[in-house]
């Protein structure tokens, strides 16, 4: 079947002549998230794709839709899949990252390759010589089964997967395995209570938490632009080729500007260095505006030369009982991490979160 791949304007708004692409892959992302998790709570609405493609200082984004051939007038209906590039502009000028989802009533018809020879194409003419991609796979085959092995030797996909085999067969190669991870709400109050209790011992005076809403306050915004940077160059990255990005107080406020754009609040919590003063980690969750069950959790970050001290634990149990007054009404919490990441996991463990699928991340150099 032929397919025609339209490249989606850039829009003032997720609502207008423009419309059609934006619901249509919204649509495609629902459709297809429900059918492999068997929830939509991480799939993008149309607010997601208006706003990031908006935002231009720091990221250029681009939007395709694959449509039937030969339809003059399409509508959010006749869209079956989407392509997603996004190209860094004030770091990692080298390379762009590309996305393809196909509905799933509309695979292996050619929409997926359309778009892919797309994407690529928009990632080659931006000068771009390295691509990086990423497949999801509910579930992990287990030990001791046929699998593919990222080099890290951490996670394992199903050889027979067709988002793996989609990927290798355009010559990527899998650099990393992600572990995507969920926390069923609510928890007991009495044994996160206990493990936010021992982390803080363990701690001492130190150290002490701090917790905001929103955009950081101005006394901490430079700080957490330091965390910010670090976390581009301190987490696993396996032999991906991303180099650090800068952050400054500018553009953390841009991010946090994006997502109020996208819809999403924000629920900070930091620890301090008391003799010091600064910041010694982070970690952040994000959740709909408009209260709904599920929440999304970003970075999670200790700064290596504050390590051994439990403060993973600390942030993460004191972010778990501060969601519980800020989002009563949230059933799922979604976390990924490297799979070489074993201390971060044991940590999301000990909390309760149980793995739900993995992610691969693919790449290719062309140059």
């Amino acid at each position: 079947m032929a397919w025609n791949v339209v490249t989606a304007p850039v829009p003032s708004t997720a609502e207008g002549p423009w419309s059609w692409h934006l619901h249509g892959a919204a649509r495609v992302s629902n459709d297809a998230d429900a059918h492999l998790w068997g929830h939509a709570d991480l799939h993008y609405p149309p607010i997601f794709f208006a706003s990031h493609l908006g935002a231009r200082e720091y990221v250029e984004r681009t939007l395709l839709v694959a449509v039937p051939d030969g339809v003059t007038d399409p509508t959010a209906e006749d869209v079956v899949g989407y392509g997603w590039v996004e190209l860094p502009l004030a770091d990692n000028t080298h390379l762009g990252y590309g996305s393809v989802v196909v509905h799933p009533s509309h695979r292996r018809h050619g929409a997926g390759t359309a778009l892919a020879d797309q994407v690529e194409k928009v990632i080659a003419d931006a000068g771009r010589g390295t691509v990086i991609v990423w497949s999801d796979h509910a579930g992990e085959p287990p030990a001791g089964a046929p699998a593919l092995h990222p080099p890290t030797g951490s996670g394992r996909i199903g050889p027979q997967e067709p988002g793996a085999l989609f990927v290798a067969g355009r010559g990527y190669t899998l650099e990393q395995a992600e572990r995507y991870s969920m926390l069923r709400l609510p928890l007991d109050a009495e044994t996160v209570s206990r493990l936010r209790e021992e982390a803080a011992t363990a701690a001492g005076d130190d150290y002490r938490t701090v917790t905001w809403t929103g955009p950081a306050p101005d006394r901490w915004v430079d700080q957490v632009a330091v965390l910010r940077t670090r976390m581009s160059t301190d987490v696993p990255s396996a032999a991906l080729d991303v180099e650090e990005e800068p952050w400054d107080a500018a553009r953390v406020r841009n991010a946090e500007a994006e997502s109020a754009a996208t819809g999403l609040d924000l629920l900070t919590v930091a620890v301090e260095h008391v003799p010091s003063g600064a910041l010694a980690g982070y970690t952040y969750v994000q959740y709909p505006t408009r209260p709904d069950v599920f929440v999304l959790q970003g970075d999670t970050l200790v700064l290596s030369e504050h390590r051994g001290r439990r403060l993973g634990m600390l942030l993460k149990a004191t972010l778990v009982e501060r969601l519980r007054d800020e989002r009563p009404g949230a059933a799922r919490v979604h976390t990924w991490n490297a799979e070489e990441n074993s201390h971060m996991l044991d940590i999301n463990v000990a909390l309760g979160f149980r793995p739900m699928g993995v992610i691969g991340m693919w790449q290719r150099r062309t140059t």
